[in-house]
């Protein structure tokens, strides 16, 4: 659906971004995540034909972003951070002009612009002034007018920014439920988590990292595990011996206390075998989790190890 060939766009000595290249596959929800100045609003800004690149090709649905523009446009809607609203126009009147740009006639705007309404949440909200609205049904406008033509590509830079967490879960539940190809830049790492098949990390203008959530995920490590064992009696007085015994097992690399709890590292997951080991020993097991490394801890990882 998006092909991403070797892009870069210079602003003067300014590289923005540099020398990148991705693809998204029809139907998938993709994350673009990066710090501040990382390029990632650049990038989607050339996805648009907004701005052009300096070097590289860009296409979507086949179509270079360039050398097709109207095809191309036909087929994006695009949020970005600030909603593009016109403050004086009340919410019915907006997404219906909207809806004209796109090619819409008169009969089949009023009835998109009442379904893409309530598909976002803002039904009986027609007549509502857009400079009155707070910052969350701003954003669920802007979130409506980037799907009021059913594009097959969506780009969506911080569609959550401002909204509550039920209107976060909201448009989360919005985006599972499009039929359209989803780009998503966010710095709400957990929404990537949720929502995206796959991610790229950008930072300094080139891509740090890419792959599925899970495989960005190990680039900050191996999963901890941590156990609360007691003896029948209760807590055990001294630990130390419970930790050398745990230590001892074949799927276990190192041992730690922490208060009444064990963590332990290890290249394998260790859970079967402590728990054999609690059992053989008849101590009560009463904690046994483990935590693996979040998108925000490989996110701090590849950005301080840049």
């Amino acid at each position: 659906m998006v092909e991403v060939t070797g892009v870069t766009k210079r602003y003067g000595p300014l590289v923005a971004v540099d020398d990148i290249s991705f693809s998204v596959g029809r139907g998938e929800v993709f994350g673009f995540i990066g710090p501040n100045g990382a390029g990632k609003t650049t990038t989607m800004r050339i996805l648009t034909g907004f701005i052009p690149a300096t070097l590289g090709v860009a296409k979507i649905d086949g179509f270079d972003v360039f050398d097709n523009p109207r095809e191309v446009k036909g087929r994006v809607g695009y949020l970005p951070e600030t909603p593009p609203l016109y403050p004086d126009l009340s919410v019915g009147d907006y997404l219906r002009f909207v809806a004209e740009i796109r090619g819409f006639s008169r009969n089949e705007r009023i009835r998109r612009v009442g379904e893409v309404m309530e598909q976002v949440g803002l039904g009986g909200w027609e007549d509502r002034i857009l400079g009155s609205l707070s910052k969350g049904y701003r954003q669920r406008v802007g979130i409506a007018q980037a799907i009021v033509h059913k594009p097959s590509l969506l780009i969506l830079d911080e569609p959550t920014s401002g909204l509550d967490p039920v209107q976060t879960l909201g448009v989360r539940d919005l985006i599972n439920e499009l039929d359209s190809t989803v780009i998503l830049s966010t710095h709400i790492l957990s929404e990537v988590e949720a929502l995206c098949s796959s991610v790229v990390m950008i930072n300094g203008g080139k891509i740090a990292a890419s792959g599925t959530v899970e495989e960005l995920c190990s680039l900050a490590g191996t999963p901890a595990y941590r156990i609360v064992v007691e003896s029948s009696d209760g807590p055990f007085s001294d630990l130390g011996i419970i930790a050398a015994k745990v230590g001892g097992l074949s799927s276990v690399d190192t041992v730690t206390q922490d208060g009444a709890a064990l963590l332990i590292s290890a290249s394998r997951d260790p859970r079967p075998d402590v728990a054999s080991l609690c059992a053989s020993s008849g101590w009560n097991l009463r904690l046994l989790e483990r935590n693996k490394p979040s998108l925000s801890d490989a996110f701090v990882a590849v950005v301080k190890g840049a």
